[in-house]
């Protein structure tokens, strides 16, 4: 007699656990992000502190480099850290509302 194997898990957990390993993903590419923020504008810090030690210059140019990367950078961490996923509730008032046009 042949028994059937079923899946032990259940389709909603495995929809799940997808969404907790993407999210997880995210999270992960954030912080290497972040890392090499870190550390790219560390070094140019030392690179115009340098500069500074031998020509004075006072200008902190680093500090556009910073900006425009921290823009990209605060935009990432939104969307591995801030951004929620739709709810039902979301789907059915947008549905609604699509309705009412």
């Amino acid at each position: 007699m042949l028994t059937e194997i079923t899946n032990p898990v259940s389709e909603p957990e495995t929809d799940l656990r997808a969404e907790a390993l993407r999210r997880l993903g995210k999270k992960r590419e954030f912080r290497g992000h972040l890392l090499a923020y870190l550390l790219v504008n560390g070094l140019l810090w030392a690179i115009w502190g340098v500069a500074f030690a031998m020509t004075g210059a006072w200008l902190p140019w680093p500090l556009f480099a910073m900006f425009g990367w921290g823009i990209g950078l605060a935009f990432h961490a939104w969307d591995a850290y801030g951004r929620r996923p739709f709810t039902e509730d979301d789907v059915r008032r947008e549905e609604a509302r699509l309705q009412r046009r």
